[in-house]
């Protein structure tokens, strides 16, 4: 029995990994922003980027180094970090439960949260977050189970990468903070504790570096995005937005709990050491997030919850288990399935009915056009593209070339030597002052050509 359970998980892995990557791909005429973006910076690597940690770039520029400008390829490592993030949770709940067939109800629960599969075709830093956050809940609690020093290294190896993937992962390093903190008073031995912080702030010591040297500019960008130090009525107004969009958002997820919970009748033992590392690694976090919104009166995006709601259906199951009739859940099995086809179909109905998407952008035609114009007025290669992520990036992406992206525009475009190779694309009217090269115009924008004769 338990072989087949692994195997219906594993089946779900490839069918959802495949779905995922076969709809966007034959859809879509081009990769989304955030995509677009994280290729930009990855043609240009550093250790931060004017809104983000590196994480992110890193990992699109490593596929690019393998299959170039293959948008399937950018879909496929997507969902390459839904499903480690999904292995990790199974494997989590595993270990709680003692039963693979809660385990795999745990996962498939997740189906009814739109951030592990409408929205996971766009790879950015809130998918990159998915693997690391899931590894670091699994780790932690390895850690407190069996104190192996291999554990704790692999705790501050994913701690790391997870805060370079995107800051908000601080939320979940505060919860893992509570609970060694909780099971330290109870006595439970951790004796290789101190092993996993000095990992971690070796592995994000070079972004620290780079924001020192920056300004701090990636927290300020933030900052902005969250509306900064809202008024008085923001602080109240902002956290109950936040609470209604969360409700809202997890309104199929309590759907399928209905059909899975025979009685409501919670388990909650607060001395009970599983349940409450489950409430620290799951709720604790989105409460913090919700004191932020109240404190500086920020606006807190639903994107950004991506990764928070991974272990939900952990902690519903554990809680109401007893109230589990694993034998009949005909109901439960069949919401399941429809809604793990109608996102999938939605995406498509969408896709097909909207022609006026990002993702209907056609950044290969353009970046073909501007080959050709470019082939016929110089000799060099095109070694940089500056501009804005969208359009500049796309450049970057679809030029055979694959020249670095840059939005710094320099004061005097001049002075760039022409065997650099250079294309300057962004507002005309601005370009036709600054850029002495050859013009042409892609709507909505214009470009300047700077090469060698």
């Amino acid at each position: 029995m338990t072989k087949s359970v692994s195997r219906i998980f594993y089946l779900f892995l490839f069918a959802h990994l495949f779905i995922w990557v076969l709809i966007p791909y034959i859809t879509n005429e081009n990769l989304p922003l955030d995509t677009i973006e994280a290729l930009a910076w990855g043609s240009n690597l550093d250790w931060g980027f004017n809104k983000h940690p590196p994480f992110s770039a890193f990992a699109v520029e490593i596929f690019y180094q393998i299959f170039g400008s293959q948008d399937w390829a950018y879909y496929l490592l997507s969902q390459i970090f839904v499903i480690i993030a999904f292995f990790a949770v199974y494997k989590f709940s595993e270990e709680i439960f003692k039963n693979r067939k809660l385990a795999l109800l745990s996962v498939f629960l997740l189906e009814g949260i739109y951030f592990y599969n409408f929205t996971t075709p766009e790879f950015n830093v809130n998918v990159a977050q998915l693997p690391f956050w899931a590894l670091t809940v699994y780790y932690t609690w390895r850690c407190i189970k069996y104190d192996k020093a291999t554990d704790y290294v692999l705790l501050g190896l994913f701690a790391g990468l997870g805060i370079l993937s995107k800051y908000l992962f601080i939320y979940l390093i505060i919860g893992v903070k509570l609970v060694f903190f909780y099971f330290l008073k109870k006595g439970i031995k951790v004796s290789h504790y101190f092993i996993a912080g000095p990992i971690t702030l070796l592995i994000i010591l070079p972004h620290l570096i780079w924001l020192t040297e920056n300004d701090y500019i990636t927290i300020t960008y933030g900052i902005q995005r969250t509306g900064g130090v809202g008024s008085f009525i923001d602080h109240l107004i902002y956290p109950l937005i936040f609470l209604a969009k969360q409700i809202g958002l997890l309104t199929p997820f309590l759907l399928m709990s209905f059909f899975l919970i025979k009685k409501i009748k919670p388990k909650i033992n607060l001395k009970d050491k599983k349940l409450v590392f489950l409430l620290l690694t799951t709720i604790a976090p989105i409460f913090f997030m919700l004191i932020t919104s109240m404190i500086m009166g920020a606006k807190i995006r639903t994107m950004w919850m991506t990764p928070f709601y991974l272990f939900f259906g952990v902690l519903l199951i554990y809680i109401f288990q007893k109230n589990i009739v694993i034998n009949n859940l005909k109901n439960f099995f069949l919401l399941f399935t429809f809604l793990f086809l109608l996102s999938p179909i939605t995406y498509l109905g969408i896709s097909l009915a909207n022609d006026k998407k990002r993702t209907d952008y056609q950044g290969k035609e353009i970046a073909r056009l501007v080959q050709n114009k470019w082939d016929k007025n110089f000799v060099n290669e095109i070694k940089i593209v500056v501009g804005d992520e969208w359009y500049a990036g796309n450049l970057s992406y679809h030029l055979v070339s694959r020249p670095i992206w840059t939005n710094e525009l320099k004061d005097k475009a001049s002075e760039v030597s022409s065997s650099e190779g250079v294309i300057y694309i962004g507002n005309r009217e601005i370009l036709k002052k600054i850029c002495p090269g050859v013009y042409g115009a892609i709507k909505p924008v214009g470009y300047c050509m700077i090469g060698q004769k």
